[in-house]
């Protein structure tokens, strides 16, 4: 079956530098790690790159990159905070409009993706689509300005 493998890796290679692409192939592993929250499922994939740094997915309940690190220990404690802040979140009311949020944004990203690869936008409409895109940012700050903090143990990263 190893056989099998490296003879299919050899040929989407060979396509794939014939496409352009510098290939290169690494021997590492691919970590799944599942987690069940009171019903809430929070799935993490984590695999290892070139550079020997582990590169670590929330893929559930919504996909978001985290973070490249530089160790499995790293992974774990970076997982502990997510899962400990996920626990938290469960204890709001919000919890579910926040995961359809969450679902809803990655679902504009693919949808937005598609418009752009498969159609001829005209620049007034990408420019009205940037103007929502940037309300909403301009929402998430504003919320984030209105509302109580109520997790410590690490500052946002990303706000």
């Amino acid at each position: 079956m190893r056989g099998y493998i490296i003879s299919e890796e050899s040929e989407h290679e060979m396509k794939l530098v014939q496409m352009g692409a510098k290939v290169e192939q690494i021997n590492s592993k691919m970590s799944f790690i599942s987690f069940d929250i009171n019903g809430l499922k929070v799935e993490y994939v984590y695999n290892i790159n070139t550079k020997d740094q582990f590169y670590l997915e929330r893929i559930k309940p919504y996909p978001l990159d985290l973070i490249t690190l530089d160790s499995e220990e790293d992974i774990v404690k970076v997982i502990a905070v997510d899962l400990e802040q996920f626990k938290h979140a469960m204890t709001s009311s919000n919890i579910k409009n926040f995961i359809k949020v969450g679902g809803e944004l990655n679902e504009a990203l693919k949808k937005f993706e598609d418009l752009f690869l498969y159609y001829n936008i005209s620049k007034e409409e990408c420019d009205l689509i940037l103007e929502k895109v940037e309300e909403v940012i301009k929402e998430v700050y504003h919320a984030k300005e209105i509302s109580n903090r109520v997790y410590f143990e690490k500052d946002p990263v990303n706000l």
